[in-house]
């Protein structure tokens, strides 16, 4: 994010269920939203039933601003619950001010635990939590069924590198393993434009791969300078924040890793 996006990074999804649309991921300011909101108006004029949070952060989730405005019921996991208004956001930080103007910090106002069903113009909705730390402590699962498609918010990254700063790889794994195990035509990530059930393949193998080379390494008593300039996966040098992204990858992986073994 920074004054050339203005925070346009991410996914922020429409789905038309009939009569109604859902919203996954407000995106990232009132400003995005609205003009988000107004283009999917001429595709087909329907209001917005609920918007889903899919976790907490600002990318996915400051467009709630403009939903609230419109009256629309804000879910989101509960972890949500335990977040506190910021003197100053991280999209506020990096943005112009127009691109922010009338961005407010509105938060779900519907928690979900481990899991939740909705109805929509008779079409099943399951919000899964996933209830272990993965990309966040507290991701949550949109899935519906009777379109085998499920958003599955920055659990999945493709055209660019995941970030695992405030992530866990084992869970991040099992919590993929189980989105691998649902029989799904559309697997739509956070980030990114692939959205057939392949889009899963990328992060999936990268995170593996990271978990497993530096856990080698650290068994085999490596220091963690050495470590981040010994895992290069030059198999991702091509992908997007590979150079940004991925010795930080590393270094956060080995401490993780590192605390674990002991």
């Amino acid at each position: 994010m920074d004054e050339r996006n203005n925070g346009n990074i991410s996914n922020s999804c429409f789905v038309n269920m009939g009569t109604h649309y859902l919203v996954i991921d407000s995106g990232p300011t009132y400003q995005y939203a609205k003009q988000s909101y107004d283009a999917m108006k001429k595709i087909k004029n329907l209001p917005i039933k609920y918007v889903i949070n899919t976790h907490v952060h600002d990318d996915h989730w400051l467009g709630n601003s403009f939903y609230v405005e419109l009256g629309v019921t804000i879910i989101g996991s509960k972890v949500f619950q335990d977040e506190v208004v910021l003197d100053e956001t991280r999209m506020q930080k990096r943005i112009t001010s127009e691109a922010y103007e009338k961005t407010t910090q509105e938060f779900p106002s519907v928690y979900v635990d481990k899991n939740m069903f909705l109805t929509i113009d008779s079409k099943r909705v399951d919000l899964i939590g996933v209830n272990n730390k993965a990309h966040t402590k507290g991701d949550l699962l949109v899935y519906i069924p009777q379109e085998k498609m499920m958003f599955v918010g920055d659990l999945v990254f493709n055209d660019r590198l995941p970030s695992i700063r405030d992530g866990d790889l084992q869970g991040w794994l099992v919590a993929l393993d189980k989105i691998r195990s649902i029989d799904l035509d559309y697997i739509i990530g956070g980030h990114g434009k692939v959205v057939d059930k392949s889009s899963i393949n990328m992060t999936y193998d990268y995170i593996k791969t990271l978990k497993q080379r530096v856990k080698l390494l650290i068994d085999e008593g490596e220091d963690i300078a050495d470590v981040v300039n010994m895992v290069k996966m030059e198999k991702y040098k091509n992908i997007n924040f590979y150079d940004s992204m991925h010795r930080q990858n590393v270094e956060i992986a080995y401490r993780m890793l590192e605390w674990e073994s002991e």
